[in-house]
């Protein structure tokens, strides 16, 4: 027959089946019974039993099927229900979320495991969606509210998705950073049941931290973050587990664990590394040291903290690449990059970047430094912690403890004859006041705020107290940026943008890109950062509007007025041309 509906009767709501009816061209009513006797699945008297079965206990009929094992397995029951739902069905090979769309982020784990749902892929507006149950119309409307996005269902079964689910959100696919059999070795040299005795005993501590394999374990971190481009290492203590995570591009990955075990031995060896006291655990500590590997000079900054059940230790790595001080290099749209290079050329005046922390703009204000080193130029930074020593710089570190603060380095810096002062950060008003002076007797001054975007560099300063005249008087360019994860360029697929997504964002080409994930990019589908840019240069307009203390909005309207793009239309531009996703600017970025 070719019946275009059907009702049948498929499990109870809390299996998210339902009774659905439909009627067909010749007026009759088919339930999940007679479906699955058309189908061959079960027969007549199998479906006799199963309804007796039904009056008795009251059970959804599907259930019953699957208790008597009339019906093999859940898959079969929504089979059925794909056919008359116009859905699809993922086995569970298919069931491989994109690793690199912030997908955890969507929907929690504990959402995850609540309703069997689990996110697979976005692509603009719309989310695809595993579901181990026929999905609920109230479910469907929650999750479009709650994702913001077009929501559409695979069914799979309820076995699949829950291993599915506890493999998505606890592991990732990074390769293993050390042998099965090395772990064991390692393992079996270093078990101490006496935890009083391992916190006194410093000459044992030392001896373990450095054995072979644990000195091994730790060049391995150290080499497979180096490789994996990873920028910050975690390795925290839980009560019967260690865990090691790397931070790439910007988002933890978790590795697989080193034996509980060997966790003090590799704090120890890291601790000895940095030239931090070993026997010290319980007060944060931190340390550095420099790690050489395939020509490239890697800057480790370690911090420990005492936790519950041990020592936190995360290592931050600062890669010397000197492309990472071109501004060429950084993500600054051609117009942008000829605006900022202007500014930082001028003899005097203020340029302030705004940003969230590790959105990038201490690399920014390192590359304008860079653009002007030279010998005729004397430069000097006072930054908190010093990130990267560059040659010919005079940079200071900040050490609050001995009362060398932001603005009392400052002050001496007026003194030491500089042309070009960077300021890590103004965080006070006696700081800003420093800057502003410094900048109007003369001085090039470079510094970061912590504001969302251009204009609300303005209103930050007024509010920590500097007049508006003088902010009015003293600044050049105020900017903001925020960084976003670059397609790999070997492994990115395209894809046609619904027509909502390219109405709502005005974007100029209907073809767009999404990450795919291949060897090259460890199987991510991103493979670096850049950032994306919003100037703001003060010509008189905007510097009457900041003199008379106008509100952020004028400020913000005479910026659109005069085309200058904002931070959701510069990473729009990079969308257009291929470099990144959708998904991914506007993780960042908004209007």
């Amino acid at each position: 027959t070719t019946a275009s509906s059907r009702a049948f009767l498929i499990g109870d709501e809390k299996c998210g089946l339902e009774r659905v009816q439909h009627q067909n061209t010749m007026g009759k009513h088919l339930q999940i019974g007679e479906l699955l006797i058309e189908k061959g699945i079960i027969n007549r008297d199998q479906l006799e039993i199963a309804l007796g079965e039904q009056k008795r206990t009251k059970e959804p009929l599907g259930r019953i099927l699957l208790r008597l094992g009339f019906v093999k397995n859940d898959l079969q029951l929504k089979l059925a229900v794909t056919e008359q739902r116009e859905l699809s069905v993922a086995a569970a090979e298919e069931l491989k979320p994109k690793m690199d769309q912030r997908l955890k982020e969507l929907i929690p784990k504990e959402m995850a495991i609540e309703h069997l749902i689990l996110p697979l892929e976005r692509e603009g507006s719309r989310l695809k969606l595993a579901i181990g149950a026929v999905p609920d119309i109230i479910l469907m409307d929650d999750l479009r509210k709650i994702t913001g996005c077009d929501v559409t269902p695979i069914l799979t079964t309820e076995a699949d998705i829950r291993k599915a689910i506890n493999q998505f959100y606890d592991t990732t696919e990074l390769e293993e950073m050390v042998s099965s059999s090395e772990l064991k070795e390692a393992g079996g040299l270093f078990i101490s049941r006496d935890e009083e005795e391992e916190r006194t005993d410093l000459s044992s501590l030392v001896m373990k931290a450095d054995q072979a394999p644990v000195v091994k374990m730790v060049d391995i971190l150290l080499k497979k973050a180096a490789d994996d481009r990873a920028s910050d290492i975690h390795i925290e203590p839980f009560e019967d587990a260690s865990s090691v995570r790397y931070r790439i591009d910007g988002v933890l990955y978790t590795l697989p664990p080193p034996p509980k075990e060997l966790h003090l031995a590799v704090v120890s060896r890291v601790k000895i590394l940095a030239k931090i006291d070993i026997a010290e655990k319980r007060i944060p500590q931190d340390g550095s040291f420099t790690l050489q590997y395939r020509g490239r000079n890697i800057d480790v900054r370690v911090s420990t903290i005492p936790v519950i059940h041990g020592e936190k230790v995360v290592m931050r790595l600062l890669d010397k690449r000197p492309e990472l001080l071109d501004l060429q290099a950084l993500g600054f749209e051609p117009e942008q990059l000829e605006l900022f290079d202007r500014m930082i050329q001028k003899p005097y005046g203020l340029v302030f970047l705004a940003g969230p922390t590790g959105s990038g703009k201490s690399t920014t204000l390192y590359a304008a430094v860079n653009r002007r080193r030279s010998t005729a130029v004397n430069i000097t930074t006072i930054e908190d912690p010093v990130e990267y020593q560059i040659s010919g710089v005079n940079q200071v570190q900040v050490k609050p403890d001995i009362g060398l603060t932001f603005s009392t380095g400052l002050r001496s810096f007026l003194r030491q004859d500089p042309d070009i002062m960077l300021v890590g950060e103004v965080r006070d008003q006696e700081t800003a006041e420093i800057c502003i002076r410094a900048s109007l007797t003369g001085h090039l001054v470079l510094s970061t705020l912590h504001t969302n975007d251009a204009a609300t560099v303005v209103t930050r300063l007024i509010d920590i107290g500097v007049k508006p005249y003088l902010v009015a008087g003293s600044l050049l360019l105020a900017g903001a940026q925020r960084l976003v994860r670059m397609l790999c360029q070997k492994c990115k697929e395209s894809y046609k943008a619904d027509e909502k997504s390219i109405e709502e964002y005005k974007l100029k080409t209907a073809t767009i890109f999404k990450a795919k994930g291949c060897q090259d990019c460890i199987g991510i589908g991103y493979l670096g950062r850049q950032a994306i840019y919003e100037m703001l240069p003060i010509d008189d307009e905007i510097r009457r509007l900041i003199a008379k203390n106008a509100e952020l909005d004028d400020i913000r309207k005479a910026q659109k007025a005069k085309g200058y793009p904002t931070l959701l239309r510069s990473g729009l531009k990079k969308v257009e041309r291929g470099l990144t996703t959708l998904e991914e600017v506007l993780s960042v970025a908004y209007e």
